[in-house]
């Protein structure tokens, strides 16, 4: 139950980021879930561990980092369909 409640804890922190960014991810729903586990990774990783936790990932640490990640994908992403 663990393992399903932090894929939607993920996935939501995901879609939230794209949100805030103003940028879609790529790959739908996985592209969330995966933004969001990469975020709250990069986020600690920056921020440290500290605000509010649902399904093991510490909240505002996860949400900036995974708009980082979101913009730094959709600007690869943009500079990729450029050239190609």
């Amino acid at each position: 139950m663990e393992i399903l409640w932090a894929l939607i804890i993920g996935g939501i922190i995901g879609w939230l980021a794209g949100l805030i960014a103003g940028r879609d991810i790529p790959g739908g729903v996985i592209g969330n879930i995966i933004a969001g586990f990469i975020g709250a990774w990069l986020g600690s990783l920056i921020l440290g561990k500290w605000g509010p936790e649902a399904g093991g990932f510490y909240i505002i640490p996860a949400l900036i980092g995974a708009i980082i990640l979101v913009f730094v994908v959709s600007l690869i992403m943009k500079n990729i369909r450029k050239h190609a």
